[in-house]
């Protein structure tokens, strides 16, 4: 027989955070904290309205860029707390997560060959799906000393006349750096200079802990080339509701509704109908919410300290990206080792490109109890392979 599978496909690695996750929900006393989900359970109010909707009957397809109700409560939020307005007809869809934003931006955007400026460490999804969107992933590899921030000159470095698009991974998962407006002012005239678009992915722009979220999008001369990217998975603690959405010019949706018609239909109904609870009635939750991050990630930062553990102080997500290069392993094999040795499940930083090496990502979207175990474990296992 032929070989059923794409090279394009099998070529493509699956993802690193998964391996952990699998390993770890078999393994007795283990604790996680490798993966980027709220601890919270969704709000009451928020889940009743899903609870509501399914009580009378509201099980049918939507529209397929979304509950009209929902498109309008979104355009109205993202004006209300970053100054972005967008037509809510036009210029929103509603999709089954940030992730199928993602992929269908970039499948809506691309050309064989085109280049795709992917800063590096970052999601798992951006360089899967620019490859197989048929573009060239070009990584930028982002620095420590830098605060894991893209500069004007990296961005100069990378671009070339193929350049299309930038992808822009701030609040970053898993460093846990921002953009602030200065920073985002230096780079916003070499994209507007050098003609690129860029895909701004701002599913933690609720998660920052030294000012508020600045988007891209909000510059004079970006609305018009910016995909704005964003969901309720992280701030309202609804990951399994599986919903996000898209923002941006209508000559790029309108693509993109295609894409979302042919392979989706529409998002979850039941969901939806929750999420417009969530944006007219959630400030209040998300204010909670990341209070509690922040709590966590003053505690988990000081414990860094307290056991010389290097680590850049993150201001934005729920993660914290340490520094493990003084033990001497690769981060696979600390990541490995930690979690046989002590049952404490970490991600590698390879996991989000290969500039992840010498680093782990560790979420702080758990309990405090959680963490003091797990830390204290952590701690016994940096005491036994520190070299003197």
């Amino acid at each position: 027989m032929r070989d059923p599978l794409s090279n394009k496909i099998k070529n493509i690695e699956p993802s690193g955070i998964r391996k952990f996750f699998d390993i770890v929900s078999e393994m007795k006393d283990a604790i996680s904290l490798g993966v980027g989900e709220p601890d919270f359970d969704t709000p009451w109010h928020i889940r009743e309205e899903g609870i509501y909707s399914l009580e009378h009957g509201r099980t049918f397809y939507t529209s397929n860029a979304g509950l009209k109700e929902l498109r309008v409560e979104i355009s109205k939020y993202l004006e209300r707390r970053f100054s972005l307005k967008y037509d809510q007809q036009n210029e929103v869809i509603v999709t089954v997560g940030g992730s199928e934003a993602i992929d269908g931006a970039l499948r809506a955007m691309i050309d064989p060959g085109d280049e795709v400026i992917v800063p590096q460490p970052s999601f798992v999804s951006y360089e899967p799906c620019v490859v197989l969107a048929g573009g060239v992933p070009v990584i930028i590899e982002l620095k420590e000393e830098d605060e894991f921030k893209l500069t004007r000159q990296q961005i100069l470095d990378a671009v070339t006349e193929k350049t299309k698009i930038l992808v822009m991974p701030f609040p970053n998962n898993p460093t846990g750096a921002v953009m602030t407006r200065e920073d985002l002012q230096e780079i916003v005239d070499v994209i507007i200079e050098r003609d690129l678009y860029v895909i701004s992915d701002e599913i933690y722009s609720e998660l920052t802990y030294c000012g508020d979220h600045v988007s891209i999008a909000s510059f004079p001369g970006m609305r018009e080339r910016t995909i704005v990217i964003n969901g309720f998975s992280k701030s309202y603690a609804m990951t399994g509701w599986r919903l996000g959405y898209a923002c941006g010019p209508r000559v790029i949706l309108e693509q993109m509704l295609k894409i979302h018609q042919f392979a989706i239909m529409c998002a979850p109904t039941t969901s939806q109908y929750a999420a417009v609870e969530a944006l007219r009635n959630g400030d209040e939750d998300v204010r909670k919410m990341r209070e509690a991050y922040n709590q966590r990630r003053n505690y988990l930062m000081r414990a860094f300290r307290e056991m010389g553990l290097q680590c850049f102080e993150p201001f934005g997500a729920f993660y914290a990206f340490p520094c493990i290069k003084e033990f001497g392993m690769t981060s696979e094999e600390f990541a490995d080792r930690l979690l046989h040795e002590e049952k404490v499940a970490v991600v590698p930083g390879t996991a989000f490109g290969t500039s992840g090496e010498g680093f782990l990502r560790i979420s702080y979207a758990y309990s405090i109890e959680d963490l003091k175990e797990a830390l204290a474990r952590l701690q016994a296992f940096l005491e036994k392979h520190r070299k003197n």
